[in-house]
């Protein structure tokens, strides 16, 4: 990973001169709107059935393996946990709906919201499985990054289990440089995690931004709906650093 820096009068490297004055606006949680889908602020009144109908109970099990929440195994379950975050300011929680049919198909969260220093992160990402792997799924990222910046954020940052394989390569597909891992940096369900961080920033925002934007494009589908050319293709260049292949430690079982 490279450092930009400046030289002080003391020749010792700085760094750069910040391009701000002054906090960057909170996300109000107006919708982001794009053309396959729109977000929306969550609400269990709107959003539970569609969701909870979306997040198959029995398909989709392995969802909530690194989720902080779920599974649900009933709707009232999970309406009680959207009630329970629904008015949240951070995270401040989204509603991803398909504009084809108007039904919510996904969660996605701004979260870590720091207008002094003028970074943020998404996160609580969960995809239906009609939402998973498709244009929309992209789309629904690039509104939420491209609403960051444009609100005037200058970092934005992606974190995950460090053993969650698909959302290390959903981060780098993005755009999203890897930064470390912080080992045992939370505990959920009982389990330590190590969390690995990407980032990308505004000064990588506008080549991210043009890759994600002409993958997103008409013209890069066929007929059948499938790409002409693979996002990755396009900000693998762009990475500062890129995801390491890691040491994998199998715990022993506890002795009884």
């Amino acid at each position: 990973m490279r450092i930009e820096f400046e030289r002080d009068h003391e020749g010792k490297p700085v760094g750069r001169p910040a391009e701000f004055d002054g906090p960057a606006p909170r996300p109000s949680g107006d919708e982001l709107v794009g053309d396959r889908v729109r977000l929306e602020r969550l609400d269990a009144t709107t959003h539970s059935d569609d969701l909870f109908a979306a997040f198959d109970v029995e398909a989709d099990d392995g969802l909530w393996t690194y989720m902080g929440q779920g599974p649900f195994r009933s709707a009232d379950s999970f309406r009680d946990w959207v009630s329970s975050v629904e008015a949240s300011a951070d995270p401040l929680f989204y509603a991803i709906i398909d504009c084809a049919t108007e039904k919510a198909v996904g969660v996605a969260s701004y979260l870590r919201i720091d207008p002094g220093n003028r970074s943020i992160e998404v996160g609580w990402i969960t995809y239906s499985r009609a939402l998973q792997r498709t244009p929309s799924a992209t789309e629904a990222m690039y509104l939420m990054a491209r609403h960051a910046f444009d609100l005037g954020y200058h970092r934005y940052e992606w974190k995950c289990n460090a053993l969650n394989a698909p959302s290390v390569a959903a981060a780098e597909r993005l755009g999203f440089s890897f930064e470390g891992v912080f080992r045992d940096a939370v505990v959920v369900k009982g389990r330590h995690r190590d969390t690995a961080w990407f980032a990308f920033t505004a000064t990588d925002w506008p080549k991210v931004r043009a890759a994600q934007e002409a993958w997103l494009a008409p013209e890069n589908f066929d007929e059948s709906g499938n790409q002409r050319s693979a996002l990755r293709k396009s900000t693998e260049s762009l990475l500062h650093s890129r995801w390491p292949t890691l040491t994998v430690e199998v715990a022993p079982a506890p002795e009884h």
